[in-house]
């Protein structure tokens, strides 16, 4: 029988799933077996008052996807089905603080463009928060996200989504930050110059000389050392280095998704040492057990083609590969099991949220858009969290991160004078 390519790699992709799901442990292979989640007005009334800042939307990358059509062409303060962000489900999901990642695909490093198509995304977020000023307030600083939060507003905070984005100047990323950057995930899907990716090949062993001053003088600015997307020596590298808590913007845990992407069991003792945060991911192919296996092979794929092709070569050849091999979806089990296995192995002050709505195509049953999070407050009621606990991972614990943040700049800009 003659097999094309694609039913080839379809074959092998259903094999490599159907034998990851064989190995699970019945309760995480199953989890979308579970009944749904029924939120309760308990639940619903808790999380109203929990302060539930989300650590990755990639709204401004859908529009750019859509080609930037104006707000009067796509209004977020109406409803927006292709979308899981517009304003109402924002306030439908008690979201009270939000950054906005204004990320670029690694493969404009290879043409010169990442700084300005970062610029123009930066851009972005200012034009949203100066349309809708009822609706959002730009934060650069703590205070600033507490009064945001008082006067009723979405507090957005911008975050970038890859040191690509500097193009190896510090003097770029004292520029970015000066317009309102307030955290860098340190690479996305390819190895730069000064540290190794999760997903591309390791030549670094980490972080280089260069790439230790970034973190440096990151905490010298206040910015957020994000460390998802980065290879496991990268994360020890730049906990070791900085001199600030990290944070992983939209990562997993490793020991139920098994892939790259997520968080290693051996790095978790680390990430408590530092005090930094895990804000988990919602993308099937990170949480799902089966689909991480999935997942893995598509970075790896993807990987290799930015190396070899421009943005829009490579857009063509990852929708033909996600049509060929569609995600398995798994449902909000699959999310709350990750925040079970973070805190138990790292600690309830180090968990959070990091969605990563709209930067991903599928998302698990029940968590289709930004008005499910009560869902989650719900869940973790079901199993056993405390008001507290509950507070803690909507929101408190990267809020605490951040203003340690602010503490170590202003140390270090003393210290540096």
């Amino acid at each position: 029988m003659h097999v094309t390519t694609n039913t080839f790699v379809r074959i092998l992709a259903r094999s490599v799933l159907l034998a990851a799901v064989s190995l699970l442990p019945a309760n995480v292979a199953n989890s979308e077996d579970r009944p749904p989640v029924v939120l309760t007005d308990a639940a619903r009334a808790l999380h109203a008052k929990t302060i539930l800042v989300d650590g990755h939307n990639d709204l401004p990358w859908a529009f750019r996807e859509m080609g930037t059509p104006s707000f009067d062409k796509v209004d977020i303060a109406k409803s927006q089905p292709k979308l899981h962000t517009d304003i109402p489900r924002l306030r439908e999901g008690g979201v009270k603080a939000q950054f906005w990642s204004v990320y670029v695909p690694s493969s404009t490093r290879l043409t010169g463009e990442s700084l300005q198509a970062t610029l123009e995304q930066i851009e972005f977020v200012h034009n949203m928060v100066k349309q809708y000023p009822d609706t959002f307030s730009l934060c650069l600083t703590m205070d600033d996200v507490d009064q945001a939060i008082a006067d009723g507003k979405i507090a957005s905070m911008i975050g970038m989504e890859g040191g690509h984005s500097i193009e190896n100047s510090i003097s770029v990323l004292r520029r970015l930050y000066s317009l309102g950057a307030r955290y860098m995930t340190l690479t996305h899907s390819a190895t730069l110059d000064w540290a190794d990716s999760a997903t591309d090949e390791a030549k670094h062993g980490g972080l280089t000389k260069f790439g230790e001053e970034v973190v440096l003088e990151m905490n010298r600015l206040g910015m957020l050392v994000d460390l998802s997307h980065v290879s496991d020596d990268t994360m020890r590298d730049a906990m070791r280095i900085s001199q600030a808590p990290i944070i992983y913007s939209h990562s997993s845990a490793r020991a139920i998704g098994d892939h790259p992407r997520n968080v290693p069991d051996n790095v978790l003792p680390l990430i408590k040492e530092n005090g930094g945060v895990i804000m988990v991911n919602f993308y099937p192919g990170f949480v799902v057990p089966a689909a991480a296996e999935r997942s893995k092979q598509r970075d790896k794929q993807v990987a290799e083609w930015e190396q070899q092709y421009d943005e829009a070569k490579v857009k063509e050849l990852v929708a033909r590969w996600e049509i060929a091999n569609p995600v398995p979806q798994g449902s909000i089990h699959d999310v709350v099991n990750h925040i079970d296995h973070l805190v138990k192995n790292c600690g309830i002050d180090h968990v959070g949220i990091g969605s990563d709505y709209d930067g991903i195509g599928t998302v698990p049953k029940q968590l289709e858009d930004v008005s499910t999070y009560p869902l989650i407050t719900q869940e973790m009621l079901n199993r056993g969290y405390s008001a507290e606990d509950i507070h803690k991972v909507m929101g408190q614990n990267v809020m605490r991160v951040f203003r340690q943040a602010e503490k170590v700049a202003k140390r270090m800009q003393v210290e540096n004078n």
